[in-house]
């Protein structure tokens, strides 16, 4: 799992994304005497989360909340650290082709939706959303996926349709094989594209005073085994992480901190993801904040 050099450093195997939020840590500017990282790049990030969730390829590494919810759903030997990699309002990630008509959230049943996965995290977000605040019965409608889930475990639920191998989200929504899809990430620039959600900044932000939180999509785990091991070097990393954070200047004065860190900061986000994360399925029961964390990373 880990190793002491002759400099008594703990080196640890790493996997982070390269984000603004990251850099500090993933150049080196951020300096540790009691850990080192020894960081892998997988690109895109979330293949990462895979490898983390079925085989725990790394010591520490950034992973999905939902991927992590369903980890320890199926009994996989990692914990939480209430570090937030990601965050980001997620009003405006479900888009359809307005050549075709406006399409808004209360004309989505019976219509055709594409996500990349069911469990991925953004999809959840944005479908959570729409049950939540817009009275949507996510059951009247047609979800499509490309993707299975990050756990092997896990099977779309029933009615979940999937897509023919090969197929592109982005062109089955223009060429109307799709009434809409959820993007992550990388969103599609055709000026064609419009949001489901009309004006989703002010949609945000409305949420945002609502729940007091940023939908948090990536967080970072560790294995269980280094979290009981070496409570003192789970400790360091999550120095490091915030310290690399501070470094970017995040968050901009004034701005909403969309990377929060520390069980309180992080815990209204986790009540809400686990709440519609078992209303749509994903996990068999809802976790309480408290049973997502051990006795190192709750003291974080």
């Amino acid at each position: 799992m880990s190793t002491m050099t002759a400099e008594k450093l703990e080196t640890l195997s790493g996997c982070f994304g390269t984000y603004p939020q990251t850099q500090a840590l993933k150049s080196g500017q951020i300096k540790s005497d009691r850990v080192a990282l020894h960081l892998t790049e997988v690109s895109p990030v979330y293949k990462a989360f895979l490898m983390m969730a079925r085989e725990q390829k790394f010591d520490v590494s950034e992973m999905a909340l939902v991927t992590y919810l369903q980890a320890k759903a199926y009994g996989k030997p990692i914990v939480l650290m209430p570090a937030t990699i990601m965050g980001r309002f997620q009003h405006g990630t479900m888009l359809y082709n307005s050549e075709r008509g406006v399409l808004t959230p209360d004309k989505l049943p019976g219509r055709r939706v594409g996500v990349r996965s069911f469990a991925q995290t953004t999809g959840c977000w944005l479908r959570g959303i729409l049950w939540k605040d817009y009275g949507l019965d996510l059951a009247t409608v047609k979800w499509v996926t490309f993707e299975d889930a990050h756990l092997s475990e896990f099977r779309d639920p029933p009615g979940v349709e999937r897509a023919a191998e090969g197929k592109d989200m982005t062109k089955m929504v223009l060429d109307g094989e799709l009434d809409a899809a959820i993007f992550g990430g990388v969103m599609p620039t055709d000026p064609r594209l419009k949001s489901v959600i009309s004006d989703p900044d002010a949609a945000a932000k409305e949420w945002y005073k609502k729940n007091g939180t940023v939908p948090v999509n990536h967080m970072v785990v560790v294995k269980s085994l280094l979290a009981k091991a070496n409570p003192g070097a789970v400790r360091e990393v999550f120095r490091m992480l915030h310290e690399s954070k501070k470094a970017a200047g995040l968050p901009k004065p004034g701005a909403i901190d969309t990377l929060p860190f520390g069980i309180n900061a992080v815990r209204p986000a986790l009540d809400l993801m686990s709440s519609y994360a078992l209303e749509m399925k994903i996990i068999p029961r809802r976790y309480s904040v408290e049973e997502l964390f051990d006795d190192t990373t709750w003291g974080l």
